[in-house]
């Protein structure tokens, strides 16, 4: 499974946006829990025959700031999903380089908390910063 540059320079920012992502849901979910109850009335059949209409009362969170919070509380859910599946596709992308060198190149490049350079790189492995380049191009999709 081929990627492209673009992808694998993402990693790094998927790795600090699903932190955020999943603090951003926590506050969410704490909002949600403090929006106030109002009473209401559902509709319900009686237990026993004949079954009957009964209005029974009900306390729910006010369904206007409710509905709007659980509506953002999807929407991150959903960027984090993304999020954590791009990541995923990116170090089973890695995982799945067979040479140990060639691996541990992509490794120090794009999923490093530091960002190296493809020279200091190439000085690590004992291969120029050109040869690191060839390397990486020889996976990548164009």
């Amino acid at each position: 499974m081929p990627v492209d540059k673009k992808t694998l320079n993402q990693y790094r920012a998927l790795q600090r946006e699903i932190p955020k992502l999943k603090k951003d849901i926590q506050k969410l979910n704490d909002k949600l829990d403090k929006v106030p109850d109002v009473a209401g009335k559902v509709m319900k059949s009686s237990d026993e025959f004949p079954y009957i209409v009964e209005h029974v009362k009900v306390d729910i969170k006010d369904p206007r700031p409710a509905d709007e919070i659980k509506k953002q509380i999807r929407y991150k859910e959903l960027r984090l999903d993304r999020a954590e599946r791009q990541k995923t596709e990116i170090e089973m992308f890695i995982a799945g380089i067979e040479d140990s060198m060639d691996r541990q190149i992509f490794e120090m490049l794009y999923t490093n908390d530091e960002k190296m350079s493809q020279a200091a790189v190439g000085d690590i492995v004992g291969y120029t910063q050109g040869r690191i380049s060839q390397i990486i191009n020889s996976y990548l999709k164009d």
